[in-house]
């Protein structure tokens, strides 16, 4: 499954490195993409082993308001 989260707390390089390492660390997650630009965090994953709203929480513990958006 992918999901889409809107960010618009990033603010440098480290941020987009941060969130990518948190959310690949995760069980189920095979890919996390964050796109400075359009603050998009594109994250393929397996729902049934992580779900949208756990992928949500982890992005706000590491610091950073999400919400997702339509694909």
């Amino acid at each position: 499954m992918k999901t889409i989260f809107r960010t618009q707390d990033l603010s440098c390089p480290s941020c987009i490195a941060k969130i990518e390492t948190g959310l690949t660390r995760l069980p189920g997650v095979k890919t996390a993409e964050v796109r400075f630009n359009s603050g998009r965090i594109i994250v393929e994953h397996d729902d049934t082993v992580t779900t949208i709203t756990e992928l949500q929480k982890t992005i706000r513990e590491l610091g950073y308001e999400a919400t997702a958006a339509p694909l």
